[in-house]
């Protein structure tokens, strides 16, 4: 899970229209089975979630990669990262009757 924390909660929409427009298909290919992509209503405030389940880190590493060695991709990171003022990556590892594993 990474969360992204924007500047203001006004750059939400302008952050996803972006992504949307430049970095959704290639995210969404790129990274396999992406579990959503979400915005914070409550709690920490600013904060933009994405999820994917990964088969191990060797699979994350991998599709790390690929995506960032994508010129799209580049190119969309480079237009939301002055949105961006600090990320968090955590790694969840499911129970063993979570349906999603």
């Amino acid at each position: 899970m990474r969360n992204e924390c924007i500047r203001c909660s006004r750059e939400r929409s302008e952050y996803f229209r972006i992504e949307a427009d430049h970095g959704a298909d290639i995210y969404l290919k790129t990274m396999g089975r992406v579990v959503g992509v979400f915005a914070t209503e409550f709690g920490t405030l600013n904060q933009i979630v994405h999820m994917v389940a990964f088969e191990d880190l060797a699979d994350r590493a991998v599709r790390r990669a690929t995506l960032r060695a994508n010129p799209e991709w580049e190119a969309y990171a480079r237009q939301v990262r002055p949105m961006i003022v600090a990320q968090e990556n955590r790694l969840l590892m499911p129970a063993s009757f979570s349906p999603l594993r």
